[in-house]
């Protein structure tokens, strides 16, 4: 605890560097998965991992989410959808895609007809998380890096200058 002296500091920043940092401490993702890695998802966001700290609190709305994970296979007929689920939400709004499958088409698009070859065909992806299926802890850190793109920086920390 700091000393009481009297002397009230004053802190310096742009709203441009507050702005960053709240967007990229409140992290709001889609709750939407497609297959196995779905459950890894889920597995991230229980208590033993707890990623409500890094401010991700996940939503069942598009309009209410900025972030969308794409977890699983991508199908063509998915593919649809997810476009769609992208275009209902609101600006600004960022991609994971986690998993093989969602990142190249995995093993299923050699010999399947139906799988899209990356989620990234459909829509732009900001964060690629590698893994069949990745562990949360992978997909902890695929968000780590997206604080960091928004941010701009290499840890998400308010630039702060205090002046006396």
């Amino acid at each position: 605890m700091a000393e009481k002296t009297g002397e009230a500091g004053v802190i310096l920043t742009r709203v441009d560097d507050v702005l960053q940092w709240a967007n990229s401490s409140s992290i709001w993702p889609l709750s939407f998965g497609l297959a196995c890695c779905a459950i890894e998802m889920m597995g991230t966001y229980a208590s033993s991992f707890d990623v409500d700290r890094f401010g991700v609190i996940p939503r069942a709305s598009p309009r209410q989410a900025d972030l969308i994970i794409v977890s699983g296979t991508v199908t063509f007929k998915m593919a649809d959808r997810i476009k769609r689920l992208y275009e209902q939400m609101p600006e600004p709004k960022y991609v994971i895609s986690m998993g093989s499958c969602s990142n190249c088409g995995g093993p299923y698009w050699e010999h399947g007809y139906h799988v899209v070859k990356g989620v990234d065909r459909i829509i732009p992806v900001d964060v690629y998380v590698p893994g069949c299926p990745p562990r949360p802890e992978a997909l902890i850190g695929g968000i780590l890096k997206l604080q960091e793109k928004i941010t701009g920086k290499s840890s998400p920390e308010l630039p702060i200058e205090t002046v006396k």
